[in-house]
């Protein structure tokens, strides 16, 4: 039977027409979901926090003196004979230079150890307290400052994190400390959002104490004008206390410090004589003499 020929030219057409359309549907890829921007793009995908970067990750410094200044306080440990630890980063050391009056009127004769390292986050302290820094020892109190240098690296939920495991790795290494944890100090003249960063972290540890062996204080605001600027007599860089800094803080705490170690409390200091500038710590390793 023979086909119109109109019949023929539609047949022959259609070949073509099929074959483009698998052509076209192996091309296109199923669509089964949908793909979201921040799904397809790896500028969004999550990424892990550098373990360098991390405030509960323990890493130890590489800069010069660093190490150096973390043995002189393993040896320092090793003569035994410690009640009191005072560990944070360059805020603590300067109880070695701009206040070192202010540690021997308060701190030298209850045989306290100075664990304070320039730059130190909460990250290296907890690489120091693994280290060496309480090996052997078991004072009355450990005083604690740390974690202002991890603001601008993290967010305020990994730096509460990083004090957090501070203060358990002291509890655990030392179980009959009795621990006085300090909210984290303020830095920058005025108001900053990283101050908003503080607060947050600082509401949390806040939490830690049970007021039975672990306290806290937060004395931010004897560094503040009523504006809300850090006074420049008290914190000349408006980060590290000046001599009389150093003195109104001591004098802040003293009287949870004496409770806690169950002596008296330190008389005030009589009024400091204005001194040259002292150099900042160095790092250098320093032992003080065991009394």
């Amino acid at each position: 039977m023979k086909l119109p020929l109109f019949l023929l030219a539609l047949l022959s057409l259609s070949g073509p027409v099929r074959a483009q359309e698998k052509t076209e549907t192996a091309k296109t890829p199923a669509t089964a979901s949908p793909v979201t921007h921040a799904q397809s793009d790896p500028a969004f995908a999550p990424r892990p926090t550098p373990d360098h970067e991390s405030a509960v990750i323990p890493v130890p410094k590489t800069k010069p003196g660093w190490m150096a200044r973390n043995e002189s306080m393993n040896q320092r440990a090793a003569q035994g004979h410690v009640d009191l630890i005072y560990l944070g980063d360059s805020i603590v050391q300067y109880f070695n230079a701009k206040g070192k009056k202010v540690w021997d009127h308060y701190y030298a004769p209850r045989n306290a150890l100075n664990l304070g390292i320039s730059g130190d986050r909460t990250q290296h302290a907890l690489w120091r307290l693994e280290h060496g820094n309480i090996d052997g020892i078991s004072p009355k109190l450990a005083i604690v400052m740390i974690g202002q240098n991890n603001g601008g690296h993290n967010t305020p939920a990994e730096i509460s994190d990083g004090v957090t495991r501070v203060v358990e790795t002291i509890r655990k290494k030392l179980p009959e400390t009795k621990i006085l944890l300090l909210a984290i100090f303020y830095r920058r003249e005025k108001p900053t959002e990283e101050r908003l960063v503080f607060d947050e972290a600082n509401a949390t540890i806040a939490k830690l104490a049970d007021d039975k062996t672990i306290f806290y204080l937060n004395i931010n605001s004897i560094f503040l004008l009523p504006d809300g600027t850090i006074s420049k007599e008290l914190m000349p860089d408006y980060e590290h206390p000046s001599p009389l800094g150093h003195r109104l803080w001591a004098e802040a705490i003293e009287g949870k410090v004496a409770e806690l170690m169950g002596d008296q409390p330190v008389l005030p200091m009589p009024p400091l004589a204005e001194a040259p500038p002292t150099p900042e710590p160095t790092n250098i390793p320093t032992s003080a003499p065991v009394r």
